[in-house]
């Protein structure tokens, strides 16, 4: 259990840091010379950073349900740790966020970007992914032993029996407040 908080929390956090840093950088061709563009990861896919906060809204509900509910949570939370992985592996070495940003800067649709130079961020944000599902994995697989959280508060539907309200006497205000807290007529 504790491997399985501790890998999708770092997964999430690894994810959602890497998504903020430059994936890609290069120069865009102008009249006036070159003109150096970076893009981030959160501009050349957002689908990492969203898939982990889905996996770390999953990772806490897999401690808010039981049964049938923890398993689909858990696919879940594998099933965006896996996302994770397939978007941040096609976004590593795509260049069209740069290629646009490289035609809004120079206000030309057919500008290109030489020398594309590639961070490991995009990696990070991968091993990030794997981490959640690494996570998820685990919770399919040993979450029915997890405590859950407790039920010792929830009613279970039955109706509860009332108790007689005491009888009230005329003769101590006590008695007559207590009634009239309990919204009964104490002059009944």
């Amino acid at each position: 259990m504790a491997v399985a908080l501790f890998s999708g929390a770092l997964g999430a956090a690894v994810v959602l840091l890497a998504s903020r840093q430059t994936w890609s950088e290069g120069e865009a061709s102008t009249a006036g010379g070159a003109l150096h563009q970076i893009v981030k990861g959160s501009d050349v896919t957002g689908a990492p950073a969203a898939l982990a906060v889905v996996g770390l809204a999953a990772l806490v509900a897999v401690f808010a349900v039981r049964r049938s509910g923890r398993v689909l949570v858990s696919v879940l939370l594998a099933l965006s740790g896996l996302g994770t992985v397939v978007a941040a592996l096609g976004g590593a070495g795509d260049d069209g966020a740069l290629d646009e940003k490289a035609a809004t800067a120079t206000g030309d649709a057919a500008a290109g970007i030489a020398s594309v130079t590639h961070t490991a961020w995009p990696y990070a944000a991968v091993a990030g992914g794997a981490l959640l599902l690494l996570a998820g994995l685990l919770a399919l697989r040993f979450g029915s032993r997890w405590p859950a959280m407790s039920g010792k508060y929830e009613r279970d539907g039955t109706p509860r029996p009332r108790k007689a309200p005491a009888p009230v006497d005329p003769d101590r205000p006590e008695d007559l407040w207590k009634a009239l807290d309990r919204g009964e007529d104490p002059t009944g």
